[in-house]
């Protein structure tokens, strides 16, 4: 077991106003199975950037073990080949039998080594790599978020996978996969950085116990402060009314001063005075002690909706519907009879290319949101009510292009009200005058979820809206549907959110 030693790291992009990471020092055990937790754009993926030595930074990471990471970069050349013709370009250690190995433990036979890559799905894709990164040797992994873009069979895997593993960084926002995976934590909280033992819940636990510690803390030094500064300004008052009395009295009113009370009087003004000097330290004291109790509470806003009200009660209404595409000699999933009525959140659930987002697609069309592309046939009957508003959010963000203002002009937002929710999310204020395809892949997907929440709709259909979103937004989403119980079709591999989300959950199945 050797250390990885991070001292007064400090780092940020040319350009760029505030640095990602200023003096931070900690130290990590090479042998932990590490989850890396944090908003979107605290540095996260930055950090294993810095590991692998891919940009200069100011102080020292010291450390005995080399570093690997997932994912590694496929060329479009590579991909058009078999993952055994490259993967030695790869990794020169990489060795095809330890490959085999490692791909049964994950639930795959060798045949998908032997097949073109562009060809696999995005578990398959996954699994290799990750086979890849752990048959190469003693070495320390990076694993970047490798359950985006899977269904839930393919996450299982991968999470049974890790759990066997040791010696890795997981940067993941599955809170299920953190809990089966990790046995310790690293946590970029908004003002420090924390190293703990346990998985995401133990540490949220923690978090929770601390917060409401520092809250309490906090409001007991405020009411002390009130206190404080009450009897201060009361005793500053007597202080000045006794300062007052000392030149002039009235001998008939006030027969038993004499000239020689003046000294007594300037004695207990100075001593009254003196009093509100220690109250006023105090106070200072006191401040200082508040500052800092809150640095690290992450202050999880209330997000709002408008959902619309249709006059109709059943909005969307399938009946054996089914698709096939073009070419093809069977449809893709045995036909679905369900409908949508107001105020369901329906999930649409199943394996990846099981035809979720055809049916998307489908409704879209029917409601005139999109032109129906010709590549598949539908069968049955698919009606969406008269006069239906849409908002949606696309898996796909790479067609985000410009600056904020461009996309809240194309689609009719109010750019300050966009901008606030992406605020409530999590997102610096630096972030929002960059243009939208410099955003991280977490940060375009809170552009969307943004966008989203700012559309008054009838029907809320989201397609995998919380690929690389974090935690915390994870949680604030959560708050929001449940509070405002907007129509929702969506889908959704994260677990924990799909139960906690859906009242209703379709089952796609293969077509028989």
């Amino acid at each position: 077991m050797s250390q990885i030693l991070v001292t007064n790291l400090s780092f940020g992009y040319e350009g760029s106003c505030d640095n990602v990471f200023e003096n931070v020092s900690f130290s990590i055990d090479t042998n932990w199975k590490l989850g890396f937790i944090g908003r979107n754009g605290k540095g996260k993926t930055t950090f294993l950037s810095l590991l692998m030595g891919r940009y200069s930074y100011k102080g020292t990471i010291s450390s005995s073990v080399r570093f690997s990471c997932f994912p590694c970069t496929v060329t479009d050349e590579q991909a058009q080949r078999t993952a055994s013709e490259f993967l030695p370009e790869l990794s020169a250690e990489c060795e095809e039998w330890r490959m085999i190995c490692e791909l049964s433990e994950l639930g795959e036979t060798a045949d998908i080594l032997y097949r073109p890559f562009n060809t696999l799905s995005h578990g398959e894709r996954t699994k290799i790599l990750l086979a890849l990164l752990f048959s190469c040797g003693e070495q320390f992994r990076l694993i970047d978020e490798p359950t985006n873009h899977l269904d839930e069979s393919s996450r299982e895997k991968v999470k049974e996978y890790l759990s066997g593993k040791s010696g890795f960084i997981l940067v993941s926002h599955d809170r299920d996969l953190l809990d089966a995976c990790t046995d310790h934590v690293l946590v970029l909280n908004r003002k420090t950085i924390d190293v703990q033992s346990g998985n995401f819940s133990v540490w949220w636990e923690n978090k929770q116990r601390r917060d409401s510690f520092a809250e309490a803390e906090n409001e007991k030094h405020r009411k002390e402060i009130r206190k404080l500064r009450q009897a201060a300004k009361q005793t500053a008052e007597w202080a000045d009314k006794s300062e007052r009395t000392k030149i002039g009295f009235d001998p008939i009113k006030e027969n038993d001063r004499c000239i020689s009370t003046r000294s007594y009087i300037g004695a207990k003004t100075k001593k009254m005075q003196s009093r509100v000097k220690q109250m006023e330290k105090r106070i200072d004291r006191s401040i200082a002690e508040q500052e800092g109790l809150l640095s690290d509470i992450e202050r999880v806003p209330e997000l709002k909706l408008t959902p619309l009200t249709h006059h109709k009660k059943t909005i969307v209404n399938f009946r054996d519907f089914t698709v096939s595409y073009d070419n093809a000699d069977r449809p893709v999933f045995s036909p679905l009879t369900f409908s949508i009525q107001q105020g369901e959140r329906v999930a649409l659930h199943g394996v990846n290319g099981c035809g979720k987002s055809t049916l998307i697609k489908a409704v879209l069309s029917h409601a005139g949101c999109i032109v129906q592309p010709n590549r598949f046939s539908e069968h049955g009957i698919c009606e969406t009510a008269s006069g239906l508003i849409i908002s949606y959010i696309d898996q796909d963000t790479s067609w985000l292009r410009g600056s904020i203002s461009a996309l809240c002009e194309k689609r009719g937002l109010d750019l300050s009200m966009l901008c606030t929710i992406l605020r409530q999310l999590g997102a610096e204020r630096s972030q929002l005058v960059k243009n939208t395809e410099d955003f991280s892949e977490g940060q375009k997907k809170k552009l969307l979820i943004a966008a989203s929440l700012l559309t008054p709709a009838h029907l809320y259909i989201w397609d995998e809206p919380l690929n690389y979103i974090d935690v915390f937004s994870r949680m604030q989403i959560e708050s929001l549907l449940k509070k405002y119980a907007p129509t929702m079709l969506f889908v959704e591999h994260d677990t924990r959110f799909r139960e906690a989300i859906a009242t209703k959950t379709i089952e796609f199945s293969e077509y028989e």
